[in-house]
């Protein structure tokens, strides 16, 4: 990790403290997709509802699943995107205010409960949305490409593999993992 650390130097984690609702739905649409293709449908997405800097869930129920899907967004994620809505608006999903007060693993735990929301999902709201600095997602596949490249391996670590390997960087995981998604966003590393 010092390598890493010399080769790209300080990283910051910034938490963004949007709404959980934002955070969710921006993760959700973020998912298995190109930073290029994401951020594009998010866009399409804000643009739906002109003049409010997000939707709030309610105006995200009241917008049918189709015209959801004309932004982008498959059927699903459309789908888990107003979920999410729903479980802000019966408070079955934490606000900012609450998840601030969480531990991890609770947060994790309540967030996984809503159909859609995976650890991921909820491990990316923990770092960039809370800030929180001891977050490694093991089964992100920029996460395992960046310590396969780190460390000069032939094959792909298991999750397993990083959550041992992981446990030296604690309490500082999220900077971990950071620093291993720029080892595979920087040109001529390998």
């Amino acid at each position: 990790m010092a390598r890493l650390v010399k080769r790209h130097g300080p990283i910051d984690l910034k938490p963004r403290r949007a709404t959980t609702f934002q955070s969710l739905t921006q993760a959700i649409v973020h998912q298995q997709l190109s930073l290029k293709a994401s951020e594009t449908i998010f866009r399409r997405f804000r643009d739906l509802y002109p003049g409010k800097r997000f939707p709030s869930a309610r105006d995200v129920l009241d917008t049918p699943l189709e015209e959801l899907r004309g932004v982008g967004l498959s059927r699903a994620k459309a789908a888990y995107i107003q979920e999410i809505a729903q479980g802000v608006k019966s408070r079955t999903i934490p606000g900012l205010k609450a998840s601030e007060k969480m531990s991890d693993e609770d947060l994790i735990d309540s967030l996984t409960a809503v159909k859609g929301i995976g650890r991921w999902t909820a491990e990316m709201l923990l770092i960039f949305n809370l800030g929180r600095e001891d977050v490694l997602p093991v089964d992100d596949l920029g996460v395992r490409r960046g310590f396969k490249i780190a460390r000069g391996m032939n094959e792909m670590p298991t999750a397993s593999e990083l959550t041992e390997h992981g446990k030296r960087w604690a309490p500082y995981r999220s900077f971990a993992t950071l620093y291993l998604w720029k080892t595979v966003d920087t040109p001529g590393i390998s």
